[in-house]
């Protein structure tokens, strides 16, 4: 409960995009918006007396959790989701959980009351502690959420020890289709901080060529190594 009452202080921020939407600008250096300034000619009789400068806003990019919830993951699967739901409740992230499935869980873990959001997560989701099915739960995500939008330009973070049942080129290939559309893949491996840890085969090795950081997050302060991950 003390590990959990710290999770919820760590604050996920994704960084930010240059957005469609423009602004008006004051600086004269930035791009001249030619409907604004028409628009405010009108005003005076049709002369141009003041040139509209405008700029692109920013906003942050999109933030998407995928945590294993298998029975590898059961040590770390509370903790892991209290960050989950503090990147929903904070950073309005799209949180999923998968073992031998996947199951989207952002409406159950939105809200502040963190014990409620994760009973209703664990009522949402009946393969917890169960096998693990990497390429499955990856390459669901890409086919039925990430091509539509979730992933196009994210932050994505899975959670996971890499341990699964698929063949690795399978792996491989769920993990190439989503390298596509994010921004950036951040994977979270608690086996990491062993002492010996090589990811040499299996779906880790797999995943790994696809990822752009790798981190435990085995404790608090690997945690923090996962915000500022997240972060850049």
């Amino acid at each position: 409960a003390g590990v959990r009452d710290l999770v919820r202080r760590l604050v996920l921020s994704p960084p930010v995009r240059r957005s469609r939407r423009s602004r008006t600008s004051r600086r004269a250096g930035d791009r001249l918006d030619l409907r604004r300034t028409v628009r405010a000619a009108q005003r005076s009789g049709g002369d141009p007396a003041r040139l509209v400068h405008a700029a692109r806003r920013t906003a942050p990019r999109r933030l998407v959790l995928l945590c294993d919830v298998s029975g590898s993951m059961e040590p770390y699967t509370r903790v892991y989701l209290t960050l989950l739901q503090g990147a929903v409740a904070g950073a309005r992230a799209e949180a999923f959980v998968f073992s031998t499935r996947l199951t989207r869980l952002t409406r159950q873990l939105a809200g502040r009351d963190a014990d409620l959001a994760l009973a209703r997560a664990g009522a949402a989701s009946s393969d917890w502690a169960g096998g693990t099915r990497l390429a499955e739960g990856i390459g669901r995500f890409v086919a039925d959420h990430g091509r539509r939008g979730l992933a196009r330009g994210a932050v994505v973070v899975v959670l996971s020890d890499g341990w699964a049942q698929d063949d690795p080129e399978d792996v491989a290939d769920a993990m190439r289709r989503l390298r596509r559309l994010a921004h950036r893949v951040v994977w979270v491996n608690p086996r990491r901080a062993s002492p010996g840890y090589a990811p040499l085969v299996g779906g880790m090795a797999a995943a790994l060529p696809f990822c752009d950081a790798f981190v435990s997050g085995h404790s608090l302060a690997a945690l923090e190594q996962v915000v500022a991950a997240v972060r850049e």
